[in-house]
């Protein structure tokens, strides 16, 4: 591989928290250390289209470590694999633009590219690195779904934002003797629910890996009562689902690479339970996008730093086509292709989510605690 001289960096999918820390880490360590030149291209791969980017120095990074967000803005509908493009007539066809992008970055002077984001963000990172271009992805999502990594960045800011939002929630449920439903993000993994429930004090968890019964959950809230606990805080992951139903879809985006948005979950358990135990007023709230912002907490600070940093060293080691991951304590990488399949360009592997085990350890102790899943 030639010479490294100019290294490109894009964050694509979902903001979550941590993502400056990794740009912070990339940056400074090429600069510093290996004396390269580093760009940050904006708004996800449209930056490599559209020649949207900004020059990063260590002046450009100076006090970005904590702030949640990317300072380089994000995209999730721009797969210049299979883009959208406007014809005369108005209608959009579907195109495959990516050689454009690889001729931007050799006009640009870019040698390799980081890619940071979530499974499709990393096929298009896999994607490139089939053409010729040195890419290392590094793992981001706050769902904490991705299996070749045991942590990404941002599940743990989530998480204090969780507990944050149920230890506020519990003082208005004790002081009004309510139900609180408190529904959160993960997609179809229960990570947040689970982590976020266990150490907020939750009384009943719901998860997409354990089917509830919603009369299970009305037991639940008989034994607290009869207990003198006439308060019950729920936390439900938005791909929860009843034992004999399906997932709460809230809305079709058909531009986007993940079409289906999961959401609402926790107010069809509010109008049931409402109905089932009438002499308890029961509210809801959904947390939604306040999972996803936030000053970044102390450990996605230094996961992010790490990421970034070992991202550089595979590129200047002259390695592309992996992804940096965290193994115990140690950050090593792995081929994206075992992380996102082998398929076609574009084609994503959808059978490798990290999933909670519902014998697994956490289930157990959280069982063991008194906490309801619902079965």
């Amino acid at each position: 591989m030639k010479d490294i001289r100019k290294i490109g960096i894009i964050t694509g999918g979902g903001d979550c928290s941590g993502l400056n820390a990794v740009i912070n880490g990339i940056t400074k360590a090429a600069v510093t250390k290996w004396g390269v030149e580093v760009v940050g291209f904006t708004k996800g791969f449209t930056g490599l289209i559209n020649h949207s980017f900004r020059d990063l120095d260590l002046k450009a990074v100076s006090g970005i470590l904590h702030e949640g967000g990317t300072i380089l803005k994000s995209s999730n509908k721009d797969n210049l694999f299979n883009y959208p493009v406007r014809q005369k007539d108005g209608t959009i066809e579907y195109k495959d633009i990516s050689d454009e992008a690889v001729k931007n970055l050799r006009y640009l002077g870019v040698d390799a590219l980081i890619v940071i984001g979530g499974d499709g963000t990393l096929t298009s990172a896999r994607d490139f690195s089939r053409k010729g271009v040195p890419v290392i992805g590094v793992p981001k999502t706050i769902d904490n779904d991705l299996p070749a990594t045991d942590i990404t960045f941002g599940f743990n800011t989530s998480l204090e934002t969780i507990c944050d939002a149920l230890d506020k929630i519990h003082t208005t449920a004790y002081s009004h003797d309510r139900i609180m439903v408190v529904e959160v993000m993960g997609r179809l993994t229960g990570w947040l629910a689970l982590e976020g429930g266990m150490a907020g004090s939750a009384d009943v968890i719901l998860i997409p890996e354990i089917p509830y019964d919603i009369n299970k959950v009305v037991d639940k809230i008989a034994q607290r009562d009869a207990f003198g606990r006439n308060f019950t805080i729920i936390i439900v992951s938005e791909g929860a689902r009843p034992i004999d139903g399906d997932v709460v879809i809230r809305e079709i985006i058909e531009d986007s690479p993940d079409t289906v948005r999961l959401g609402g979950v926790g107010a069809v358990i509010t109008q049931q339970l409402a109905k089932l135990v009438p002499h308890h007023e029961v509210r809801y709230t959904n947390l939604a996008y306040l999972q996803r912002g936030g000053m970044t907490s102390q450990y996605d600070r230094s996961l992010g730093l790490l990421f970034g940093v070992q991202a550089v060293e595979l590129i200047m080691a002259g390695k592309s086509g992996l992804m940096v991951q965290l193994k115990g304590r140690e950050i090593t990488s792995i081929p994206l292709t075992e992380v996102v399949g082998t398929g076609e360009i574009g084609e994503t592997s959808k059978g490798g989510k990290k999933q909670v085990d519902p014998e697994g350890q956490y289930v157990k102790t959280a069982k063991a605690i008194g906490i309801s899943f619902g079965d």
